[in-house]
């Protein structure tokens, strides 16, 4: 069977105090590896709201009752109230999980100010927020970061650049079917192997064609069920690691059940054969359950 690798996103401050401790006992219960990316800076969630005239946006936060989720105080963080800065709060926790054997990496330095404003920056931007978060990681840490996945797999030319040119080889930024090298129009390597995630997430399924909490896990299991290729999964711990932990735990026995292994994403960069991996352009594409764009696999590059 496959290799599924549990990728963690974390984007707040509630989602990194409660629901990433809540998360690592999990799956240290249930013998599962993961990796998890976190928010490193100011937690400025309330901003998401210049999202609203996205389309689909709104039918998003009726369907997974965001304030639910992430709690009223959240949503108000960088408008109303001072947005927490993550990393200097919970230094702590973030080493925690580390030293409880999971593997750790960066998603981002601000996720809204990354998830809104990376698309059409430039390179000048685009470094500066980079290396933040990467400075910060290393604060933390001791050591650069190795692992990386842009908040809301979003991303430009020159953050594919810079993902080599600052040391990560295991990334994961975008959404696919499988592992691809992201190349300009002239074929020339952008950056490392992208390992997308290649499932559909929980918020993005969950009240769209009967899909109800109570039974999203067996829709998700259906499509495990005989799957022979890698898969990446991406949970949230605001998601995953709080409300939705029964049903993240249903998936896991599941998945263990279907027998498949439960590994970080180090584990599949590790198993790759670049030789193998297609070369593809960078694109953008919609999602079924999701507003705005993501950064996914465009054509295969042929040369000449």
């Amino acid at each position: 069977m496959a290799r599924i690798a549990l990728k963690v996103d974390v984007d707040t401050w509630r989602g990194t105090r409660e629901g990433v401790p809540a998360l690592v006992a999990l799956l240290r219960r249930e013998h599962a590896n993961a990796s998890f990316l976190f928010s490193l800076g100011p937690d400025h969630t309330g901003r998401a709201i210049r999202r609203a005239l996205r389309p689909g946006f709104f039918r998003k936060v009726a369907r997974t009752s965001v304030v639910e989720h992430y709690g009223w105080r959240t949503l108000m963080y960088g408008t109303l109230l001072p947005g927490p800065d993550i990393g200097r709060r919970e230094a702590a926790t973030l080493r925690a999980v580390r030293d409880a054997g999971f593997e750790v990496g960066v998603h981002c330095w601000d996720h809204v100010r990354w998830q809104d404003g990376v698309a059409e920056a430039d390179p000048a931007w685009t470094e500066h927020q980079m290396v933040r978060a990467l400075e910060r990681f290393v604060d933390l840490f001791g050591m650069p970061p190795r692992v990386h996945g842009a908040a809301g797999w979003q991303m430009n030319d020159a953050a594919y650049r810079l993902e080599a040119q600052l040391g990560f080889e295991v990334v994961s930024d975008t959404r696919g079917s499988g592992p691809f090298v992201p190349v300009d129009a002239q074929g020339r390597v952008l950056g490392p192997p992208q390992l997308p995630t290649t499932l559909p997430t929980l918020d993005e399924l969950i009240g769209r064609d009967g899909i109800e909490v109570a039974n999203v896990d067996q829709h998700l299991l259906a499509m495990t069920l005989r799957a022979e290729q890698d898969q990446v999964y991406t949970l949230h711990a605001e998601l995953e690691g709080m409300r939705l932990m029964p049903v993240f735990q249903r998936l896991l026995r599941g998945w263990r059940a279907q027998g498949h292994a439960l590994v970080t994403l180090g584990a599949l960069r590790a198993a790759l054969d670049d030789a193998t991996v297609p070369r593809r352009c960078p694109a953008w594409g919609e999602l079924p359950g999701r507003s705005g764009l993501v950064a996914m696999p465009g054509a295969v590059f042929a040369a000449g």
